[in-house]
């Protein structure tokens, strides 16, 4: 009997749990040499936003043990340009295609949401989480009402499914993801990087342009596992988790946590073929164990 992979984020199905994480894959056009897109179950585009950004001074990229900091601040086109240039490459494929939407206030957020009217997407991920703009971006997503009220603003102007990706740098997450529930949220995406730092002692200064930035990668696992196994039972919403995801080990634990779907980030950036092998490894483990549907060891752990 063949196994089910599929998976449904917000009434959208999934081919599998596989989706790779915003700002490590883009459209996809460098990974398509290395495996064929048609078997991730979602493409999750790079931050857009209603004019282009400039995003942060350099250096950008520090590695870190067992991560990377990144400060990007998510430089991007535009949705104009977005639209244009990289969601047809991405149309061409099964995988569903979710777009990141970032601003710096809630009527940027409504404004890039609404560049989007009429257009053949699946998914929005509300980037209201990052460490990395000094306006918007994580001071939304640490606040609760700041939270409920974006997520609520998006929703009254698309009907496209709104997925919140939430900061794992707050006290405590429950809040900020019931907050989301509250504005209409159709699903949560979690974590986003944690806030780090590192510093060049013989030059005394920061490493980073921005002196600090995201740290993301295996470091953070635990937190993030962590994190989506307390929201997993405190929302009646799909999760995609996420958070220094390498191996289909890692993807398995977030799955019974309690995520619907998984999205791999930096791991892309070592190995361009690692969501194959994840995905390989997952019917694998399915067929080792006699599962039949990957949604049987979802939240399993009590």
């Amino acid at each position: 009997m063949a196994k089910n992979l599929k998976v449904n984020i917000a009434g959208v199905i999934l081919n599998n749990p596989i989706v790779t994480a915003s700002g490590t894959f883009n459209s996809g056009k460098e990974y398509s040499q290395f495996i064929d897109l048609n078997k991730l179950g979602a493409i999750t585009a790079k931050g857009v936003s209603h004019e282009p950004w400039q995003g942060n001074p350099p250096p950008r990229i520090a590695e870190t043990h067992g991560g990377m900091l990144n400060a990007v601040g998510l430089q991007n086109y535009g949705a104009k340009a977005f639209i244009q240039e990289d969601l047809p490459f991405m149309r061409q494929y099964s995988a569903k295609v979710i777009v990141n939407l970032c601003g710096r206030t809630i009527e940027d957020y409504v404004a890039v949401a609404r560049d989007f009217d009429g257009v053949d997407i699946d998914l929005f991920e509300l980037n209201i989480s990052c460490p990395n703009v000094k306006a918007g971006g994580m001071a939304m997503g640490t606040d609760p009402k700041m939270a409920e009220e974006v997520t609520r603003a998006i929703k009254n102007v698309t009907k496209t499914p709104l997925i919140v990706k939430l900061s794992p740098n707050v006290t405590n997450i429950v809040e900020i993801a019931k907050a989301a529930e509250a504005g209409g949220a159709d699903g949560l995406s979690l974590i986003n990087t944690l806030l780090g730092m590192q510093i060049d002692i013989h030059r005394r200064k920061p490493i980073l342009g921005n002196k600090i930035g995201g740290l993301s990668g295996p470091a953070i696992k635990p937190v993030a596992l962590r994190m989506v196994y307390q929201v997993a039972k405190a929302v009646n919403l799909p999760i995609i988790g996420m958070g220094g995801i390498s191996a289909a080990e890692d993807a398995i634990e977030f799955i019974m946590a309690g995520a619907t779907a998984v999205a791999v980030g930096i791991a892309n950036f070592t190995n361009p073929r690692v969501t194959m092998e994840i995905l390989e490894g997952i019917e694998a483990f399915m067929d080792k164990n006699d599962i039949q549907d990957i949604n049987e060891i979802r939240g399993v752990i009590e």
